[in-house]
């Protein structure tokens, strides 16, 4: 899934175009983003006659590119208000096309108080749902108290359990989650109360009423398993109640949900975890998950991107559905490191960026759901790893083979730059060799040589200085499947030369790459 909430074309937004081969000072100057007096030039104002063009023309390639990223089954979803909403939507349709993929449209009320417009005061803004048309399953969930949604527990004109014996089972509920279904009991044991909880903390929900009268469930015990993916665990005035979320695989096209509200659940939210940093109006955490969960609710595995990220309250909600559900989503976020200026409450508080918020907003959010629910978070992992784009590890070659003097070889023998750390060359032959950045990284001593060990051992790599064949015939019985290291680390002419034949002789199967 590809979420964004992208700056909005308010006529004040900063429309960057940053080529992420300059700093973003530097683009900024040579782009025109400066007066000549040095000021930024942040506005986009809708005096301008290529107002929507220069804000489209800043969208544009980064959809393109979303889309090009996007897996097979995967779904676009933007969020964008009035300003731009009819524009937007016909460059995604453009983009995406309006046959491979179906385009829905969201309107979220946001903002019950309204903001106010010419005429109108606005309390919504959108999202767009841009999915593959050959299956409109990915969209299986729903945001809560948005759909028909209903007591599984019957209460109707013949609900008592006599009315059908096969209605009558227990729920096994544990963390507020349904961890299993219960068989029919014989006719004459009769639950002591709605939920028992039992000795492991799993609770059984029975179809009780609140005064403890015997009733059914809506759907027999041999069809239940069919819509069990809709059902949710919801707590009731005096008991567990198990609800049915009816809307079979539909979303309705207007959420409104006092939780959406930018200022209560989105600004307040923030100030919360963060502090008065100067953060204003980010989205809802929970507008953003109920977008997220009714794409990935189904896939456990799923990425989440995010290349808008501000504040981070993608990475919040998707960490707060696999607490709740068990999954291992992933979640990517990019932003800009846009400075934060220097005269207000965040630069005081220490953030130097909109990354450096982000960044806290997702520690101070992991650590709050380990608060909410410690049973549920305890299986989750809310780690996270932090880099930062920049150019190639290895040094420009300016000059072709014919033109090397004999003084500029000593310059060449290593072709790393003097700035780069060892974990820098990690993360680029991470990258290279299609190992995932957020795989789990070790890290070992071997005859005095600091040995990283990436993704149970799939990459090992070395980048010390003056490494021996010891170190090399250690790694080697490993049988890593890719093994890097820098030419120059070699300690002797008779280490690059036994270097093959040691991986031969051990692990003749390891990739070999030198830098």
């Amino acid at each position: 899934m590809i979420y964004i909430d992208p700056p909005y074309n308010t006529g004040n937004n900063l429309i960057y175009k940053n080529d992420f081969s300059q700093s973003v000072k530097e683009y900024a100057g040579k782009s025109g983003q400066f007066d000549e007096e040095g000021n930024a030039l942040v506005a986009n104002p809708d005096t301008n006659g290529r107002f929507h063009t220069d804000w489209l023309n800043m969208m544009y390639p980064r959809i393109k590119l979303a889309k090009n990223l996007l897996a097979e089954d995967g779904v676009f979803v933007c969020a964008i208000d009035e300003n731009e909403f009819a524009t937007l939507s016909l460059v995604i349709k453009e983009i995406f096309g309006e046959s491979a993929y179906e385009h829905s449209y969201v309107s979220v009320v946001h903002n019950p108080r309204g903001q106010q417009g010419n005429n109108f005061s606005y309390v919504n803004e959108y999202l767009i749902f841009v999915y593959p048309a050959d299956n409109k399953k990915y969209l299986a969930d729903f945001p809560k108290d948005t759909v028909d949604a209903r007591n599984l527990r019957d209460s109707g004109t013949d609900s008592d359990r006599t009315n059908a014996r096969n209605c009558f089972y227990p729920f096994f509920v544990k963390d507020g989650r349904i961890t299993g279904i219960g068989e029919i009991p014989e006719a004459d044991f009769h639950p002591a109360a709605a939920n028992l909880v039992r000795s492991d903390g799993t609770t059984e929900v029975w179809p009780l009423s609140e005064s403890g009268e015997e009733k059914k469930w809506r759907y027999a015990r041999q069809t239940i398993e069919s819509i069990r993916d809709q059902l949710e665990v919801k707590p009731g005035r005096s008991s567990l109640q198990i609800i049915f979320n009816k809307s079979e695989g539909t979303m309705k096209s207007v959420w409104a949900n006092a939780r959406y509200d930018a200022s209560e659940y989105g600004t307040k939210l923030v100030q919360e975890l963060l502090g008065d940093s100067g953060f204003t109006y980010p989205k809802s955490l929970y507008a953003v998950y109920d977008a997220v969960t009714a794409v990935v609710k189904h896939c456990k595995d799923a990425i989440v991107l995010d290349f808008f990220a501000g504040s981070s309250t993608t990475a919040h909600a998707v960490m707060k559905l696999n607490m709740e559900d068990g999954g291992q989503r992933k979640f990517i976020m990019v932003q800009v490191p846009e400075p934060v200026n220097e005269k207000t409450n965040a630069y005081q508080m220490g953030y130097r960026t909109i990354c450096d918020i982000g960044k806290e907003r997702i520690r101070k959010a992991a650590a709050r759901l380990r608060e909410e629910n410690p049973a549920a978070a305890s299986g989750c992992d809310f780690g996270f790893r932090d880099l930062i784009l920049d150019t190639s590890n290895r040094k420009d070659v300016y000059y072709s083979p014919a033109e090397y003097e004999p003084e500029l070889f000593d310059s060449a023998a290593d072709n790393i730059k003097e700035d780069r750390t060892p974990e820098d060359l990690l993360f680029q032959a991470m990258l290279e060799l299609g190992v995932l950045p957020s795989s789990k990284l070790e890290e070992s001593t071997i005859a005095g040589k600091k040995v990283f060990r990436v993704a149970g051992g799939t990459l090992t790599a070395c980048f010390d200085e003056n490494v021996t064949e010891e170190t090399i015939r250690e790694i080697a019985k490993q049988k890593p499947v890719y093994f890097v290291m820098r030419d120059s680390s070699m300690a002797s002419d008779s280490v690059a030369a036994n270097f093959e034949q040691i991986f031969a002789t051990y692990s003749p199967d390891t990739v070999r790459k030198v830098l």
